[in-house]
């Protein structure tokens, strides 16, 4: 499918990068890489909606900033929870801010539904499912083997979240792992256009970004998470 695409005319995005909040009243993220452009290449590559119809990455931030976050695969427990959280995000605090919140996947377009009600998750979400898009930015496959921290997103231990991917995936229409369980995510901050504003690529499964870090790089409202369940321990 991307074999009849040009190579990019500007090289991939290869180094990690934080960013920080400008002067108010609206902050604007910046870093090493703050202005720089993604390649046309890249934002010419097809994602697909849950009806599998084909989106260029580039038509998802045209007109404004969007948060992107890139997910490993969709029985991940972590990631599943993880999504659970952005679910949590009101649709108003976005709007106000004139930011699009978007998750990207790895799986058949044919698993964005159940994933969906499964979480909760309502905002807007595609997939890539040749992982193109992971490639060209540079996102790890394989883990480093690195200290991330307590996440404030995850409420299983590796026994009980394995368990419950596992039972996702044999008891699910197509036993399939929805995705390379080897690839890795990350959280991108784009747009209006090919603007790059903040890049975090996860090095390994609990590397994610706190959410509430990201939403305060793109003047969103921090959202409490802390009504939740505490984590089951087996």
């Amino acid at each position: 499918m991307q074999g009849a695409m040009a190579a990019p005319s500007v090289a991939p995005v290869t180094r990690q990068i934080s960013g920080c909040a400008a002067p108010a009243p609206v902050p604007v993220p910046s870093g090493p890489e703050s202005g720089q452009r993604l390649a046309a290449a890249v934002a010419d590559l097809p994602v697909l909606d849950a009806s599998g119809r084909r989106v260029l990455f580039g038509a998802l931030f045209r007109e404004r900033r969007a948060v992107v976050v890139f997910v490993r695969h969709f029985l991940c427990y972590i990631c599943k929870e993880y999504v659970e959280d952005l679910a949590k995000i009101p649709k108003s605090f976005l709007k106000e801010a004139n930011v699009t919140l978007i998750v990207i996947g790895q799986s058949s377009y044919h698993h964005i539904e159940p994933f969906c009600k499964l979480t909760g998750y309502s905002h807007e979400i595609y997939v890539d499912p040749e992982r193109e898009i992971y490639k060209r930015l540079g996102m790890q496959r394989g883990e480093e083997i690195a200290s991330s921290g307590q996440s404030p997103h995850i409420k299983s231990n590796i026994v009980s979240g394995s368990i419950q991917s596992l039972w996702r995936a044999v008891t699910g229409p197509l036993f399939d792992f929805q995705g390379d369980p080897a690839q890795q995510g990350g959280t991108l901050i784009l747009g209006p256009g090919n603007n790059i504003h903040f890049i975090h690529r996860d090095r390994n499964r609990l590397d994610h970004k706190p959410i509430n870090s990201v939403l305060q790089l793109v003047g969103v409202q921090h959202v409490d998470f802390t009504s939740r369940p505490s984590v089951i321990h087996v």
